[in-house]
């Protein structure tokens, strides 16, 4: 099971990083509570055939956003839970027909039947309790990514409205970047860490 939900996982983070590409087309309002951050900009303007472009590494922003550590610690505290949940279903399932193989020549015709059918309709359930598990953690998984992409993209584009100084903000990853060199001075991710983070603190005082 665990090997199932790791890739589960590594496929909801890779769609968390492909989501970070369409910044500038994501719909996004964040309603009348929204926090103020510094979303002053110091990184200088980078030309290229007219455009002003910047670049974010998501692979240190995912590393430094304390929204996403969170995130990650509670989704793994789900699954363990899960997993837990899981096995104990399990290991009460084999008591309860070790029980029954043990008292069973005990019991009347009528509740050796009753008996029987229960424990059938029980291991059946156990045949697809893993994929149930399995599903509800995928589940999980995809909400939560799903606020945090709208917290990344929704301060990007504060960030980026504040200044009116980008026409293009790319995403650089270790594995999967389109990109295959970015010039260092185009690098904002420093300062989108730190207006994320300060803008978590601010919403969970």
């Amino acid at each position: 099971m665990e090997n199932k939900t790791n890739k589960i996982l590594i496929i909801c983070n890779a769609v968390l990083l492909l989501g970070l590409i369409g910044i500038y087309v994501l719909h996004f309002t964040g309603g009348n509570n929204k926090s103020k951050v510094n979303t002053e900009a110091t990184a200088p303007l980078q030309k290229e055939g007219g455009l002003t472009v910047a670049y974010v590494n998501t692979d240190t922003l995912l590393a430094k956003y304390q929204y996403a550590i969170d995130m990650e610690q509670e989704l793994m505290a789900y699954k363990d839970q899960m997993e837990r949940s899981g096995r104990q279903q399990m290991e009460q399932f084999q008591k309860d027909y070790e029980n029954y193989l043990k008292t069973g020549s005990t019991m009347t015709l009528t509740q050796q039947q009753a008996k029987e059918e229960e424990l059938k309709k029980r291991a059946e359930k156990m045949q697809t309790l893993e994929q149930e598990l399995t599903a509800k953690i995928m589940e999980r998984q995809m909400s939560e990514n799903t606020k945090l992409l709208n917290a990344i993209f929704a301060f990007v584009r504060e960030y980026n409205n504040a200044n009116q100084q980008f026409d293009v903000i790319l995403r650089q990853t270790f594995n999967d970047s389109p990109t295959l060199y970015l010039n260092p001075g185009m690098d904002i991710t420093q300062e989108i860490v730190d207006g994320l983070n300060e803008e978590y603190k601010n919403l969970k005082k």
